[in-house]
């Protein structure tokens, strides 16, 4: 048994250990190519038509705000064409039924567009959108973004570049501290934003449209093979399809398009689950012609990095129940070397530190105040283990799952937070108790730790019993609140 524990873990901490790894790979090219810009032409590309489209589904707090915005957008009213792609069951389709017909009255090109049913979700509503769109060029905004004025002509100056597919920019976070969770999101995010998808896009490498805040050439996706709605990640896995044909994306770090963050942790466990079970469906689909294609070496080797890294929430989970376990075996027996080697795996935790502070102190002048949340950004990455676990199962099972929707609560920073909330979840789902279960178990691991004066061991053990209490606890609280 003491082997089967001792071999199960180092498989566990390998495994992390190889993708943790992957932020000083990621450091490494950011210092090469940070002086690298993309090529612009000041060319005025505002003769050309646009659709933006905006895909809602139940937005009863944010639809006004986001209409509203993207009509703010600087652009000829003559050139611009606006989607309302608005899926929506509830009193969102009355409020935006008013809200397009005032802006036809001041001159907008604006639709509300309805369909029969909800098939093929975004992706659905985005592909029936395009048999529509009168534009050239298609720009997408989620329900929880605010585009800024410039927008359009801050994004088309790069397609004067007849290769270039799509233009991707930063998303900016409009409550990003509003509270610890959204703190630790926003932490994250920078991550994805400053580090991964300008490193990625500087140095050849293949990246992903984010869903929303950016902007497709109507050909690119054309000739990538249209939307699919066969993954819960139709963004991804359009990217893939169109890069591997050729496409060539640009990424803006230093423009950003402010967005909301789940501000409830019912809702970032809904985001999270659709992300992760996304991934790894895409994965599955778009690795075998990823290593088909002609492509150099190196990029496919960074794909499979890319569209796989989800596969580590299982070995987080299972490191986290061998735990403790191991702090019995070690003191069971001799097994000095064992654990000699295992001490090289704390490199991993040094490059996501690092990892994370290069994305802050690239864009914040805070970064000090916000780099010492990296703790509870870890520990709630623990803590999200059993969610995004069951999520990584399911996509390799196929297991086919609606497109949950993340609900926005209109949460910005300094504002009230909407009260009666309709989108309120009360639900408590299996998955709290198996979090609250572990949680306790990890406890169980810290008076072990204790007990044998395990030191070294106490910090991961607090961690983990951190994240499954904060995520475990704040799933009940929200559950059971009035709000």
């Amino acid at each position: 048994m003491d082997d089967i524990v001792l071999i199960s873990y180092f498989i566990s901490l390998f495994i992390l250990f190889v993708f943790g790894l992957h932020g000083f790979i990621m450091i490494f090219y950011y210092n090469k190519y940070k002086d690298v810009k993309h090529a612009q032409k000041d060319e005025n590309l505002t003769d050309s038509v646009v659709t933006i489209q905006l895909p809602v589904y139940n937005e009863l707090y944010v639809v006004e705000r986001l209409i509203n915005a993207v009509c703010e957008i600087d652009y000829p009213k003559d050139k611009l064409e606006i989607q309302v792609l608005d899926d929506s069951t509830d009193e969102t389709v009355n409020i935006t039924a008013n809200i397009v017909s005032e802006k036809v009255k001041l001159g907008f090109d604006i639709k509300h567009v309805r369909r029969e049913s909800r098939e093929g979700y975004k992706a659905g509503a985005l592909k029936e959108g395009m048999k529509l769109a009168k534009g050239e060029y298609i720009a997408i905004f989620d329900a929880d973004f605010i585009p800024q004025k410039d927008f359009l002509k801050k994004t088309l100056s790069f397609f004067t570049d007849i290769k270039v597919g799509m233009v991707q920019t930063r998303w900016e976070h409009l409550n990003g501290d509003y509270s610890l969770l959204t703190k630790a999101q926003a932490l994250a995010l920078d991550g994805h934003f400053v580090i991964e998808q300008s490193v990625r896009n500087k140095a050849g490498f293949f990246i992903n449209f984010n869903g929303t805040g950016g902007v497709w050439r109507r050909e690119c996706i054309e000739d990538a093979g249209n939307w699919h709605a066969d993954t819960l990640a139709e963004d991804l896995d359009l990217s893939y399809r169109a890069q591997l044909n050729g496409w060539r994306f640009v990424y803006l770090k230093d423009y950003t398009s402010p967005a909301e963050l789940p501000a409830e942790i019912t809702a970032l466990k809904t985001q999270q689950f659709r992300w992760t079970k996304g991934h790894i469906e895409t994965a599955k689909k778009i690795l075998p012609h990823v290593w088909r294609s002609k492509i150099p070496l190196r990029i496919k080797l960074q794909a499979t990095v890319h569209l796989t890294s989800n596969f580590v929430f299982p070995f987080i989970l299972l490191a986290a129940i061998l735990n403790v376990p191991l702090t019995f075996v070690k003191n069971s027996g001799s097994h000095e070397l064992y654990f000699g080697v295992m001490s090289v795996f704390v490199l991993a935790f040094i490059s996501s530190f690092t990892f994370y502070l290069y994305s802050q102190k690239d864009i914040r002048a805070d970064w000090r105040k916000k780099i010492v949340l990296f703790p509870l950004f870890m520990a709630g990455s623990m803590g999200f283990a059993v969610n995004n676990s069951r999520a990584v199962i399911e996509g390799l099972l196929s297991r086919k799952s609606e497109f949950v929707r993340t609900p926005k609560f209109k949460t910005v920073d300094g504002e009230t937070k909407v009260t009666g909330n309709k989108y309120h979840n009360r639900k408590i789902e299996p998955g709290v108790i198996v979090e609250l279960m572990m949680a306790l178990y990890c406890l169980v691991g810290i008076i072990s730790s204790i007990y044998f004066v395990e030191i070294a061991a106490l910090p991961f053990q607090l961690l983990f019993f951190f994240g499954f209490s904060f995520v475990s606890i704040t799933s009940l609280k929200h559950a059971l609140s009035k709000q």
